[in-house]
């Protein structure tokens, strides 16, 4: 299986294809991407930017050595036959409207072969599956097609990353159980401030010998240290959906944190990264790197280089780590997407009702749908 280290980057950092902070220009983020000074793997998605990420990360790739990095690529969204819904975006493959099964193992290769062209490069060292629909979850054709591109040596690792928003918790884990032995990677949103719901789900990632990359590990840039409440948050800015004051809450959690931070010499950034690592299941961690807005603003250059200063060994003893969740604990604070117990009417490309199957998996693993996975008042 493919080894990614323990950090590495995002083509959604630098605000020019996901709308977090200032957007740095083609040539910073080009220069922020490429593999070196400690940081050798890089993530992209073929979505963002309709190919446009995979083009810019394929110029930050030009003339780099392929066995000195690491590339996981993703796809899954049709913008290719699909027409974008709004803020929805694109719609997944598998949706009925574009295709049936028949129709998926070409959509794969064709999005998979069309990806690695626009990076410039003959093989993924993981592809993941962007963003499923309950059907890439549950469709044995998906996650067929998926292995024969592996086997072909398109990737040399498959894997499933869920999203965009946070949730999925039980149709991650009855997929694993399902293809779990097809399956060699996941990536999933988990940090210290949002320890809810993407815990739950580790366990049967660990049994089916499913690694974990874990994202939003800065909780929306606040573990940067230069994310305050009056921080100029631009309109499009996806971190003006949070509910209003997360973010003087979130300071007030991490100023709890320092003392641990400061005990193992690490930022609150890296501390983060930490307490991810120290989950067994979690092999590698990719916070986003922001510019943000305002006199105060640390450059983006400076993140890049305190990420690449995490220790690679986890020091962080048990009880740190039992007392970090603890100070973050956000169990109940949103609805979740995926299969929910909350759902009502018809089932959507990102939410569907829970059915006994899903329930009985999340049972073997401790999860108690109605307990577990439900918002709180």
């Amino acid at each position: 299986m493919a080894d990614l280290g323990t950090i590495a980057l995002g083509t959604w950092s630098g605000g020019a294809f996901m709308r977090f902070g200032e957007d740095v220009g083609a040539e910073r983020l080009e220069a922020l991407l490429r593999p070196g000074g400690g940081i050798d793997t890089v993530i992209t998605a073929d979505v963002y930017g309709q190919g446009a990420a995979d083009e810019l990360l394929g110029r930050a790739l030009a003339g780099v050595p392929r066995d000195s990095y690491r590339i996981v690529g993703a796809v899954g969204h049709d913008f290719y036959e699909g027409e974008r819904r709004g803020a929805k975006g694109f719609p997944r493959f598998t949706d009925p409207s574009l295709r049936d099964e028949g129709g998926y193992a070409a959509y794969l290769r064709m999005a998979t072969e069309r990806s690695l062209e626009r990076c410039g490069v003959e093989r993924f060292d993981v592809l993941l599956l962007h963003n499923p629909d309950r059907r890439g979850y549950e469709s044995e054709a998906v996650w067929s097609a998926l292995a024969a591109l592996r086997d072909e040596g398109l990737a040399d690792a498959i894997g499933v990353a869920p999203g965009p928003a946070n949730g999925f918790t039980l149709d991650l884990i009855r997929c694993y159980e399902r293809f779990g032995e097809l399956i060699d990677w996941a990536m999933i949103i988990l940090n210290p401030l949002e320890p809810w719901p993407g815990e739950l789900g580790l366990d049967a990632a660990r049994d089916a010998d499913v690694s974990v990359i874990t994202r939003v590990v800065d909780y929306g840039g606040l573990f940067w240290g230069d994310l305050r409440p009056d921080t100029p948050l631009h309109e499009h800015d996806h971190r003006r959906f949070r509910p209003e004051g997360w973010i003087a809450a979130g300071l007030e959690r991490v100023e709890r944190m320092r003392p641990i931070a400061a005990r193992y010499g690490l930022s609150p950034l890296q501390l983060a990264c930490q307490w991810n690592l120290a989950h067994p299941a979690v092999r590698c961690v990719v916070p986003t790197l922001i510019q943000e807005a305002g006199p105060g603003a640390r450059p983006i250059e400076d993140k890049r280089r305190e990420l690449a200063g995490l220790p690679p060994e986890v020091l962080l003893e048990p009880n740190d780590v039992d007392s970090i969740r603890a100070i973050g604990d956000n169990t109940g604070c949103m609805s979740l997407k995926g299969a929910s117990p909350e759902h009502e009417g018809p089932e959507a490309p990102d939410r569907w009702p829970l059915t006994d199957e899903l329930a009985a998996a999340g049972s073997r693993y401790g999860v108690d749908p109605a307990r577990d996975l439900v918002a709180r008042a």
